[in-house]
């Protein structure tokens, strides 16, 4: 009869430990394996929602490379034209990986209304914008309809609307302010046709979008001159290789700089959410495995007598310590799908219900976001399941110091 098998089925069935000193150990081991399986899946699932969100969001207000003239480079505000007319302009053929180009440009300007006043930077987009990322955050109303000479439509966010306490189809009053073609500041009235709230405070409470050819001509800027192009990519992690290619196929009045150059700051601190998240991840399965090592050796102290009699009838040390090092592997793999089915639990709540609330001025967003895919969750349980059976390996070398003369005497 195979021993091994036999008594390794007993083991798994846990008709041997139900009542034993074990117990107790056992159930603290699988609860470590399932918190740990729990706290990693939150803290990649959290830290990847917080990095996507984010930066889809700044490009979603800045486009992934702004192409704009030197002289406003450093600035939010447009204050040299740049031609509309340029080879990589509606297309850009010449680069692969480009989902859309769009041109824009900006005015500061202050909104008033009769007891209080707001300065906004106002960005004017024409009919190859992308409104997709407006679209999603916007609370109430419409995106501005360009299918007309020109419109007095904007969008604003509701911060805003609430501070100036406006609402949906009013009209407000703006004034810009002088240009070198214009030595006087001007008045203008808008109706607010959107209102939208992205969480992204810094943007949020700064601009107001509408028609480009509003801007043009508070600026005294012909059709063709714009305040720079937006370009949107396929795919974010390229942005340092096509801000590259795009920089080398501009002409050499134009400067282009992509949104993590522009705002390096932000960018380095979304990069610590991976230092934490690998730092949750290796203290969770150093916790499981110092936990699951501590059941085995009770398992195995706990079957001293029985690994003295398998030794008397002929069995290796290596067979026997196949059956506890099972056994372990049993009892990770319930630890692992009862932290699985939890912690995805909790995600999907955080994700379609929205229960856990974040500070917008410093987290850019009002609620957690998450995201994991199936390589995340696949890659964390075959992880954690290798990592602590290798944990186990060495613990289980115990067994072969058990001598059976020793063993079966106080049998």
């Amino acid at each position: 009869m195979n021993y091994e098998l036999f008594i390794a089925k007993r083991i798994i069935a846990g008709k041997k430990y139900k009542n034993s000193i074990s117990s107790p150990i056992i159930k603290i081991a699988i609860t470590a394996i399932a918190l740990g399986i729990i706290i990693m899946l939150i803290a990649v699932a959290t830290g990847l929602g917080l990095q996507y969100k984010i930066r889809d969001k700044m490009a979603g207000f800045k486009g992934h490379v702004q192409i704009v003239n030197y002289d406003n480079n450093n600035s939010d505000v447009s204050t040299t034209p740049v031609n509309k007319n340029q080879d990589f302009y509606p297309k850009f053929d010449s680069i692969s990986g480009i989902k859309n180009i769009q041109v824009f440009a900006n005015k500061g300007g202050i909104l008033r209304t009769e007891t209080d006043f707001e300065g906004i930077i106002f960005k004017g987009v024409s009919t190859d914008y992308d409104w997709t990322f407006f679209e999603e955050y916007l609370l109430e109303g419409k995106v501005p309809d360009f299918n007309q000479p020109r419109t007095k439509e904007v969008l604003l966010s509701q911060t805003i609307v609430n501070r100036l306490n406006l609402k949906l189809n009013d009209t407000i009053l703006a004034t810009f302010l002088k240009t070198e073609n214009s030595k006087l500041p001007s008045n203008k009235k808008y109706i607010i046709s959107g209102i939208y709230n992205s969480g992204f405070a810094q943007f949020d409470k700064s601009f107001m979008i509408g028609d480009i050819r509003e801007v043009q001509s508070l600026n005294k800027w012909t059709e063709n001159q714009v305040g720079g192009f937006e370009v949107l990519l396929d795919n974010f992690d390229e942005i340092d290789q096509k801000g590259n290619e795009i920089y080398s196929k501009i002409g050499v009045t134009l400067n282009s700089k992509t949104i993590v150059e522009t705002y390096i700051n932000v960018f380095e601190w979304i990069k610590l959410f991976d230092n934490n998240v690998w730092f949750i991840i290796a203290i969770m399965i150093v916790i499981a495995g110092i936990n699951m090592i501590t059941a085995l050796l009770v398992l195995i102290l706990e079957r001293v007598q029985m690994i003295g009699i398998l030794k008397a009838l002929g069995s290796t040390n290596t067979s026997i310590r196949k059956v506890f090092l099972y056994n372990a592997s049993y009892l990770i793999l319930k630890g692992l799908f009862w932290g699985n089915v939890i912690g995805l639990s909790i995600i999907f709540i955080q994700h379609y219900f929205k229960v856990i609330t974040l500070n917008p001025e410093t987290y850019y967003v009002t609620t957690m976001p998450v995201y994991i895919s199936f390589t995340a969750i696949i890659l964390l349980n075959i992880g954690t399941l290798f990592l602590c059976f290798l944990m186990l390996i060495i613990p289980s070398y115990i067994i072969t110091k058990i001598e059976p003369s020793k063993s079966i005497k106080f049998a």
